[in-house]
């Protein structure tokens, strides 16, 4: 992913960069290499949003592997929040026991655990404060 680049400070760029991914490029991209894209921009310290979420299976993968890569002086972990999908595909109860619901969320935002603190959720809006460690 570019950085962020600030011309006027010789340490880098001030703030917080956010990488806001599409689902059109997520959509080609096997489970492992979202979750290293993922990872590896929490790593740098970026807030990273996705556009249409990640599957529960693949969240939970993206768990575990952060779990793994903690490390009490490097990595902190992440945070995650994420707004539910709408129930307008098929909410019906013939589609639910099909498994036809088994959708990806709308929007997600991950970010290190120590930068990222989330104030509100609800079903329309996520309140965060970002802090620059």
């Amino acid at each position: 992913m570019p950085k962020a680049t600030n011309t006027d400070d010789p340490d880098g760029p001030d703030g917080v960069q956010i990488d806001l991914i599409s689902g059109e490029r997520m959509d080609g991209m096997a489970t492992m290499e979202k979750i290293r894209m993922i990872l590896d921009g929490v790593h740098e310290g970026n807030i990273v949003i996705l556009e249409e979420g990640l599957t529960p299976d693949e969240e939970s993968r993206l768990i575990e592997v952060t779990m793994a890569e903690i490390s009490p002086d490097e990595f902190n972990g992440i945070e995650i929040e994420t707004y539910p999908k709408s129930e307008t595909r098929d909410s019906s109860l013939l589609g639910r026991i099909m498994g036809s619901d088994e959708s990806t969320a709308k929007l997600t935002v991950i970010g290190p655990a120590n930068q990222i603190e989330t104030l509100h959720k609800d079903e329309t809006l996520i309140s965060a404060l970002v802090s620059r460690n």
